[in-house]
């Protein structure tokens, strides 16, 4: 199903998200330092259909280079959730929006290097051209939501160094892998108003450090 990028594609995900209910924190929260990254919804590349901006993380970065990342990071001190994945993506892609452009919060997900990630869904209201920053950002890229709705977007495996599956989503013949995977993913069962938890969902190895 293809969801056009207006004001009625924007009011029905704000509800969705209003509906959602954001699991309680888990015990060992405290001890992992906040982040936040933004699910901004803007226009497709290409037709009238709603898409979520992606990035490819520059190769010079210290952490987690060249990897698939949705825009984000840590939260400065005294800064909310929402505030930090605003800053983020205009530090980032040179998006500036405000709080009125953020649809709702989704799960924090805690990750194998000491982060615990809150996803913000934000709505892209201005026509401004992205600029992405190439410290941070090697490219961007334009996901039409159709395709995180696909049956076949998401598949689960197993590795032999945890009990806990594994989740990929599969884009242009690569597999994007959690923590990304996992809160696009449930962003995906957002849209399908179904309030499904990921926060046990696995990362690859690699992505531990």
């Amino acid at each position: 199903m293809i969801r056009s990028f207006n004001d009625t594609t924007r009011r029905n995900i704000a509800e969705l998200c209003a509906r959602f209910r954001r699991a309680a924190p888990e015990g060992a929260a405290p001890s992992l330092k906040r982040a936040a990254v933004a699910i901004a919804l803007t226009r497709a590349e290409q037709g009238a259909g709603t898409a979520f901006l992606l990035t490819r993380r520059a190769a010079g970065l210290r952490a987690h280079s060249a990897q698939w990342a949705l825009p984000g990071g840590r939260c400065d001190a005294g800064e909310t959730q929402a505030q930090a994945a605003l800053r983020e993506l205009h530090e980032e892609l040179g998006v500036q929006l405000g709080e009125a452009d953020v649809l709702g919060l989704l799960d924090d997900y805690p990750t194998r290097s000491g982060y615990l990630i809150t996803p913000v869904v934000v709505w892209v209201s201005t026509d401004a051209a992205i600029v992405s920053n190439p410290d941070e950002v090697e490219s961007v890229h334009h996901i039409a939501l159709e395709a995180i709705e696909r049956e076949n977007a998401f598949s689960f495996t197993t590795i032999s160094e945890s009990t806990r599956r594994v989740i990929r989503f599969r884009l242009d013949g690569q597999d994007i892998h959690a923590p990304t995977a996992a809160l696009i993913y449930q962003f995906r069962e957002v849209l399908a108003g179904r309030a499904t938890r990921v926060a046990e969902l696995e990362q690859p190895v690699f992505a531990w450090k």
